[in-house]
């Protein structure tokens, strides 16, 4: 649904741009035009082809419109798109009324859900076949360790110190990646170590980090139904039935 938030964004944008326009009087937008229409000061940036403030502006405005259709730019004709401005701007006669387009509307808006919930389930299924098919291969590598549940891991460095419990707060540094290695999550940067209940993670890292004694570091591949599942992160980086890869140090429980 994110580019349904871009979409409405837009609109609004668009709302509120025409709306602050439709709000000048006669005498109002001829003195801004007159404004407008100064060149760039001494110390203001000149920009080639933009040398009125009204120019810029327009500019400006144009820019962020673009950026808010992005999700939809093959659905659009920008010239039709531009009419419809120019004769909203110049209180001509709309092709469509308000109530039409309410209509228009609403429909578009489903026919983009659906675009985007049959995208998801394609994208789950691709993803549940490739991360199975990852899965049956690593496992028969000699150095791989597979659970009950289905959990892979691997063991990196070896420790010597006590393993949590489920319901411990563990600390980790810590690298998630995709399996095409798009790294999703980390602690990198962040000046080091951080904290984690065991109880508030998903299946996956709960059962792999009771595995692992304190000093140890280990690598996990965790199939989606220990991880974020068929829906993934909805508008974030995880996929829908992905697998994902995790490089942990357990650094010690606090």
């Amino acid at each position: 649904m994110h580019d349904l938030k871009r979409l409405a964004a837009g609109l609004l944008l668009a709302t509120l741009v025409l709306a602050g326009c439709n709000r000048d009087a006669d005498g109002e937008a001829a003195a801004k035009d007159a404004a407008a229409a100064k060149p760039a000061s001494a110390d203001g940036e000149a920009i080639p082809g933009l040398p009125t403030e009204k120019d810029r502006v327009s500019y400006m405005v144009g820019m962020a419109l673009a950026r808010q259709f992005e999700p939809i730019r093959d659905e659009l004709d920008v010239d039709v798109v531009v009419k419809a401005l120019k004769t909203s701007l110049e209180g001509g006669e709309l092709l469509m009324t308000e109530e039409q387009a309410q209509q228009v509307g609403a429909a578009f808006e489903q026919k983009v859900r659906d675009a985007q919930v049959e995208k998801m389930q394609a994208d789950a299924r691709a993803n549940a076949i490739a991360g199975q098919a990852f899965l049956a291969e690593n496992a028969g590598k000699p150095d791989v360790q597979v659970t009950e549940s289905g959990l892979q891991y691997q063991v990196l460095e070896p420790g010597t110190g006590p393993r949590p419990s489920r319901d411990d707060t563990v600390r980790v540094n810590y690298t998630g990646k995709l399996l095409d290695g798009t790294v999703f999550d980390g602690n990198a940067g962040q000046g080091g170590p951080v904290d984690f209940p065991l109880g508030q993670v998903v299946p996956g890292w709960q059962e792999g980090i009771s595995l692992m004694p304190v000093g140890s570091k280990y690598r996990f591949w965790i199939p989606p139904e220990l991880a974020y599942g068929e829906m993934g992160t909805p508008g974030g980086p995880i996929p829908p039935n992905a697998t994902l890869v995790f490089e942990v140090e357990l650094v010690g429980i606090e």
